[in-house]
């Protein structure tokens, strides 16, 4: 792979990812050329070149990569160039992400890949959650007739489940990819042992969890050299996960599902390495090999409805971001957002995400062993019963009773209102779109920030805390609860990698990190897209607000200290800040046969777009 490290090189690709700490996006319309630079690195981070300017927004021919990180999205290009196709560019940036990133994502992870075939003219998914040990039942985390401290939950084995990323690569690259496994990890396995330079947002992450990574001396010894957080310019290796890359490369996913890295994970798990001084109590997992071996990533249909004279494709339960995101998008159609002040379109987007969560909370979990009615919570009719609770003047009161998409009432909901449960708010997201017309949205997570905290020794990747994802005990006393733990169940998740086609063609994809606002925040950039006509780079600037059945919709400082605030007061909406939500990428389809690949200007540090061949 030496053509990569030059083309790095030479196009200022530098290993380095620029970040401003927790920055929140308040660009407006006209913002969409932003460049962010880092302060040029400490002498500590001498082993790597400087890091390079990273740009929300490019545009050119040949494919397009937008990530997060510009080391990952130039991996995505490089498989690009060289005739990779948008599946194959998907993967090198994801596993580049596992170096990268890896407090967001890796292969003790899972996550939801769709992706669409240009010569079939098909949108496909795969839902690569991770699964609940065949042990686990609805008292997972419940301990003398009480739930669990999430913080409890969380830092332990119990808290992780099957990991099904690696399983995703191989069903993605089976199915429609066109290079082998070993091939598409060459850039991650090169960027895991050369090394990254480490950013402020890298430097801080660390900071916020060093407290539980001191704790387990395998996660120590990747994250916390020398005991201390890595300093901001200095250069982080990871060997040991280069090693793991290479043993995929040459064994496959077996090595996980059947082999020595699952062997190493499920003894992990069952028993985790802690630090003989930790004070802190780690609860143990009960993960066998028999769950790796029985683990598989389900290819399945997409969620799908008609918005606009579009059609809007999204991954199927267990993730719930599909059906919410259409059921919103139904819910709105039956208003003229264009037409709509930015008061009125900001409290119609914000009542359709409530009611939205609502009947998400009531109906989506596994289907596998769930009943989820997904096309009548994607119907135009139950939208129809539940548009109409909507009032120009008024806001509704959360929790919100859920409605009933197989008999939808007049007007109202049916059923028993319950909260919205809490989920971890990070996660990362790729798309990325070929020459030929094919595109991914790809959304991946270990859940929270660092997952559960406990590191695979002599693997180099964290494992996920995803079990915690599932309700602990019901979200409210006597009212059906879709989401409790069971055995080999997957936990209910929001993420929505999101395709809109055009005539059957593809118009533009996105996605987003941010645990439950990866829904709003979908949502919200595809209605300030499609309705209030910002350009796609800008939508994803925009300022963001977030409701999800609860008494307080959250808001960004910009819409916080805007007068927008107080309109939308003055109709009932009570507001809590939230420092930042959501970092979305996204790619379209220019109509002369460019593509635009689009990123975060300014939240978590700004994302990194890229083309194959730039044209202004």
């Amino acid at each position: 792979m030496e053509h990569f490290r030059r083309t790095r090189h030479i196009e200022g690709i530098g290993r380095g990812r620029p970040r401003t700490l927790r920055a929140v996006a308040v660009l407006a319309a006209g913002a969409a050329v932003v460049t962010v630079t880092a302060a040029a690195p400490s002498p500590a981070g001498h082993g790597a070149p400087p890091p390079a300017a990273k740009s929300p927004l490019a545009v050119g021919y040949g494919g397009a990569v937008a990530s997060v990180d510009s080391d990952a999205s130039a991996a995505g290009i490089d498989v690009l160039r060289h005739g990779g196709n948008a599946v194959d560019a998907a993967v090198a940036t994801a596993a580049a992400l596992g170096v990268t990133e890896p407090y967001s994502a890796g292969i003790g992870g899972g996550g939801y890949f769709v992706y669409y075939s240009a010569r079939q003219h098909k949108v496909s998914t795969i839902d690569g959650r991770e699964t609940a040990p065949r042990s686990a039942t609805d008292q997972l985390f419940v301990e003398n007739g009480q739930p669990l401290a999430f913080a409890d939950a969380v830092t332990s084995g119990r808290s992780i489940g099957v990991p099904g990323t690696a399983a995703t690569w191989q069903t993605a690259l089976d199915n429609w990819g066109s290079r082998s496994l070993g091939q598409v990890l060459k850039p991650a396995e090169e960027i895991a042992r050369d090394g990254f330079t480490v950013d402020a947002t890298f430097n801080q992450q660390t900071k916020d969890n060093q407290a539980r990574f001191k704790d387990f001396p395998a996660t120590a010894a990747l994250f916390l050299p020398g005991g201390q957080p890595p300093a901001v310019g200095s250069t982080l290796r990871n060997p040991q996960l280069a090693r793991t890359y290479q043993e995929l490369a040459a064994r496959g996913v077996d090595a996980i599902y059947h082999g020595d890295i699952g062997a190493d994970i499920v003894r992990t798990v069952r028993k985790p390495p802690v630090d003989p001084a930790a004070t802190r109590v780690v609860r143990t997992g009960d993960m066998t090999a028999a769950d790796l071996a029985a683990y598989r990533a389900k290819t399945q249909a997409p969620t799908h409805t008609g918005y606009r004279g579009l059609d809007v494709y999204g991954p199927a339960p267990s993730s719930s971001g599909g059906t919410t995101v259409a059921e919103a998008l139904n819910i709105l159609e039956h208003t003229d957002l264009a037409k709509a002040s930015e008061a009125q379109y900001l409290h119609h987007f914000l009542e359709a995400s409530r009611i939205s969560f609502a009947d998400r909370g009531r109906w989506v979990g596994d289907p596998a062993y769930e009943q989820v009615p997904t096309a009548g919570l994607t119907s135009k009719r139950f939208a129809a019963s539940r548009a109409c609770l909507i009032k120009d003047d008024s806001t509704l009161s959360s929790p919100l009773a859920p409605g009933d998409p197989a008999h939808p009432a007049a007007c109202g909901g049916t059923g028993k209102a319950a909260p919205t449960t809490y989920e971890g708010e990070n996660t990362t997201h790729i798309t990325a779109a070929d020459k030929w017309g094919n595109v991914v949205a790809y959304t991946l997570t270990i859940e929270q920030t660092g997952g559960s905290a406990i590191a695979v020794p002599g693997r180099g990747f964290l494992l996920n805390n995803e079990l915690t994802d599932f309700s602990f005990v019901p979200a409210s006393p006597g009212v059906p609860d879709p989401n409790l733990p069971g055995p080999g169940k997957r936990p209910r998740s929001s993420i929505s990698p999101t395709i809109v086609l055009k005539d059957g063609r593809p118009a533009f994809a996105l996605g987003s990190p941010g645990g439950a606002t990866i829904i709003t925040t979908v949502l919200q950039v595809l209605t300030e897209h499609v309705d209030r006509g910002l350009p796609l780079v800008d939508a994803i600037a925009a300022p963001r607000a977030s409701q999800r059945n609860a008494a307080a919709t959250e808001l960004e400082p910009a819409l916080w200290n805007s007068p927008l605030k107080a309109e939308l007061e003055g109709v009932g909406e009570h507001f809590t800040q939230n420092p930042e939500i959501g970092a979305a990428t996204g790619v379209q389809r220019l109509p002369d046969g460019r593509w635009l690949a689009a990123a975060e200007p300014v939240r978590r540090g700004g994302g990194s777009a890229m083309v194959v061949s730039p044209a202004g």
